[in-house]
């Protein structure tokens, strides 16, 4: 299992995305079975379609870590962002990033984060894109290195929140 993370952006345009990749033999195609058969209230697990009927290789799911809250935020989720995801998923097969028996034997999870005040598709799209290929690269190569951690641990920061000195 290749675990990866990547935020992108700022604002309420910003894209923060989890992936597990992964054969689907193994666990993350038992996560995959599972999220997209145990819908939520406000969480509809979905794959990632490329267009309709043109599913994403290897077959990803999306699944929002926000609950869908209202037209808007639902448009900009199953519009933009799935979009996104799609591109970048798709450009890390495509370019070799994932092997060749990732493209019908794995799947990926993703998890991702639309913000409820999400307005601006294009920019929603694109931060969703630098994610996803971002999280699939990063799981890929095993990023970051204990070296980054060990530098980061140093200024622990999000864009949330920046403790006092």
């Amino acid at each position: 299992m290749y675990i990866g993370e990547s935020f992108i952006g700022s604002g309420p345009n910003a894209a923060h995305i989890n992936v597990m990749v992964g054969p689907r033999t193994g666990p993350v195609g038992s996560a995959w079975a599972g999220a997209l058969s145990s819908p939520t209230k406000g969480h509809l697990p979905y794959m990632v379609v490329l267009q309709p009927g043109v599913p994403v290789k290897p077959m990803t799911a999306f699944i929002n870590k926000a609950d869908l809250r209202g037209e808007q935020h639902e448009n900009m989720t199953w519009g933009p962002a799935q979009a996104g995801v799609a591109k970048g998923v798709q450009e890390c097969l495509l370019e070799g990033i994932l092997p060749v028996e990732a493209e019908n034997d794995w799947c990926v999870i993703a998890a991702v984060w639309v913000n409820w005040s999400a307005h601006d598709a294009d920019e929603v799209f694109a931060n969703n894109y630098a994610a996803a290929k971002g999280a699939v690269t990063a799981a890929m190569r095993q990023e970051p290195t204990l070296d980054v951690v060990r530098k980061a641990a140093l200024d622990v920061k999000n864009p949330f929140y920046t403790p006092k000195a």
